[in-house]
């Protein structure tokens, strides 16, 4: 299995290379939930649509804060890489599993018994209630599969290797689309049966994801006998993921804020919103994987004692961006309305989604931007600013401005979808502006790896 060393060569070779394998292998997991919303919106309807994307929210809200920690592991790996330093490496992959393990086991009870209460709050309607009430909780009974498969995944991309979570990818997601088709239209299960699938396949790709790690990779190869707690390794991952993982959180709740004041306009909206947020979710995968591979980019820059490659970095990730996302937005102009086709054949849903993909799209630039410029202060250890800019972003601007567009200027699910941009704009002045201060550097690591840097030599 190949680790790749991201402190030589040409960066934005090196960051396309490393970021392609994320993209293609976050495009195939985002497949989990575009067949699930396919099959239901074309096989069972409106409400069954409805019903899976108002429980996406809940289920992100569950997994942010302990993937944002695990994030932490994620940089660290990448940092002593670059900096050689193989005991240290082994200490955090350890505690990164056992954490996760953990955290597994205790999302799975909450999710099970919380899942009609936060319904609730979300002001589901009654009609809608029964299908995401099961659809939620046979998810949450999968939830350590996914745990452990981004996990993995993700200790994996801090090595370099970004190509293995591809192709387990690959397999299992064309495991969910036959088990999708076989549940619903042979079996008749409804939403429960996208939910089984769904779990089933995220079940392969982690048991995929150990048996290749363990045969071929001598740093992260999984022996349970040979687990252990390491308290440095793990404050340290509380110190960088921690914000990550509050950062998440105000995400997911943001996003369950936004879906209760869609809920509030009906079946119709929640379909459309449904729809078109997974469209937009393909559509905004080229960001944030170059956000995600800027950030390894960064880490292992650190660590080598390298800060003027990671200003060259940042600035091809930019350009990079800006290229893909301007054919993206002209894709989203003259096609979001076919594309909402996919999913629905409600005239009604299809206008609103293509609405909402025509007002979001224009920015996925600015948006792009704002990831970029995040991921280099995650990679350089400074992530307490990322946290505060989503607060910014999202409820400070994002939020109040879907309440003061759809209730005080009446724009109805219009003004929800130009809130999303409005919020991206501010975040990426915000994230820009802190990037230019270059206050994200570690001074400390770079003096402590270039020192190690120099006894190597000597």
């Amino acid at each position: 299995m190949a680790m790749k060393d991201l402190t030589t060569g040409d960066e934005t070779k090196q960051l396309i290379g490393f970021a392609l394998p994320m993209l293609f292998g976050n495009i195939f997991q985002q497949f989990y939930n575009m067949v699930d919303s396919f099959v239901v919106g074309r096989f069972v309807g409106t409400s069954a649509l409805a019903a899976v994307g108002t429980s996406f929210p809940i289920i992100f809200f569950m997994l942010a804060l302990i993937m944002g920690v695990n994030m932490g592991s994620t940089v660290l790996i990448s940092q002593f890489f670059g900096a050689k330093d193989w005991k240290k490496l082994d200490d955090v992959v350890s505690t990164s599993y056992i954490f996760l393990f953990a955290a597994g086991l205790i999302m799975t009870l909450v999710g099970l018994i919380a899942a009609p209460v936060i319904l609730r709050l979300l002001a589901v309607p009654e009609t809608i209630m029964p299908e995401a009430t099961t659809y939620l909780r046979i998810t949450f009974a999968g939830i350590l599969a996914t745990f452990g498969y981004n996990g993995v995944a993700a200790l994996l991309r801090g090595l370099g290797d970004s190509k293995t979570p591809l192709y387990v990818l690959i397999f299992s997601t064309l495991v969910n689309v036959v088990l999708d088709l076989v549940f619903v239209m042979v079996f008749h299960w409804g939403v429960a049966g996208v939910a089984w699938a769904t779990i089933i396949s995220q079940g392969l790709s982690f048991i995929g994801a150990l048996i290749v790690l363990n045969k071929r990779n001598p740093y992260l190869r999984l022996d349970i006998k040979k687990l252990h707690w390491d308290k440095q390794s793990f404050s340290q991952m509380l110190r960088i993921g921690l914000p990550t993982g509050l950062q998440q959180t105000l995400v997911s709740l943001g996003m369950m804020t936004l879906s209760r004041i869609v809920n509030e306009f009906g079946p119709q909206t929640m379909a459309a919103y449904t729809a078109a947020s997974r469209i937009d979710s393909i559509a905004s995968m080229p960001a944030m994987n170059l956000g995600a591979a800027i950030t390894i980019f960064t880490g292992q820059n650190i660590g080598a004692g390298k800060p003027e490659r990671i200003r060259r970095g940042h600035l091809s990730a930019i350009a990079v961006n800006s290229g893909i996302s301007l054919a993206i937005t002209l894709v989203i102009l003259f096609f979001g309305r076919d594309l909402m086709g996919i999913f629905t054949d409600d005239p009604e849903v299809m206008g609103i989604g293509a609405s909402y993909l025509v007002i979001v799209g224009i920015f996925y630039t600015v948006f792009g931007i704002m990831f970029i410029n995040n991921g280099v202060m995650r990679g350089a250890g400074d992530v307490f600013i990322p946290m505060i800019n989503t607060l910014l972003a999202l409820w400070l601007v994002r939020i109040p401005a879907a309440l003061l567009f759809t209730r005080v200027f009446h724009m109805g699910s219009d003004g929800i979808w130009w809130s999303i941009p409005a919020g991206w704009m501010v975040g990426m002045i915000f994230s820009t502006w802190y990037y230019r201060t270059g206050r994200w550097k570690n001074p400390k690591l770079l003096r402590r790896t270039q020192t190690m840097a120099a006894k190597a030599d000597s």
